[in-house]
């Protein structure tokens, strides 16, 4: 029973970080296309494509990073809570506190490649003419 109720909520977590995904890919994909100025302006003033695509990736990972933090912390306030009401020993494993933010940062990265790429490939003269 333990096991099916472990492998249970892991199926949940894996869920919501696909969800986190998409959620942070498509706010990265719209962040790109309002910024179409901005990209437009630093490329034509000497940014590379590799400089603009750096900067949109490092966007995605902060994204979901903050994310990643702040469901490690609340988790952990909701567990020392609930195990206090209670009156049980509050026990959380420090790889899931690391582990957690880690792994949103990885969703991040993957999830950031496809609107970096897209900012970098962006002509200058085309991002500044459109606006």
């Amino acid at each position: 029973m333990a096991g099916a109720f472990t492998n249970l909520l892991l199926g949940v977590g894996g869920v919501a970080l696909l969800v986190g995904a998409v959620g942070v890919a498509n706010t990265m994909v719209i962040s790109v296309l309002e910024r179409r100025r901005e990209i437009g302006l630093r490329r034509s003033l000497g940014a590379t494509r590799g400089q603009v695509r750096v900067q949109f990736l490092a966007e995605s990972v902060l994204l979901a990073g903050f994310g990643g933090v702040s469901g490690a912390v609340l988790g952990l306030a909701v567990t020392y809570g609930y195990a206090l009401w209670q009156d049980m020993p509050a026990v959380v494993p420090a790889w899931a506190l690391g582990g957690g933010p880690a792994a949103t940062m990885l969703v991040g990265t993957v999830a950031g490649i496809y609107p970096a790429m897209r900012a970098a490939r962006m002509s200058p003269t085309l991002a500044l003419s459109t606006g």
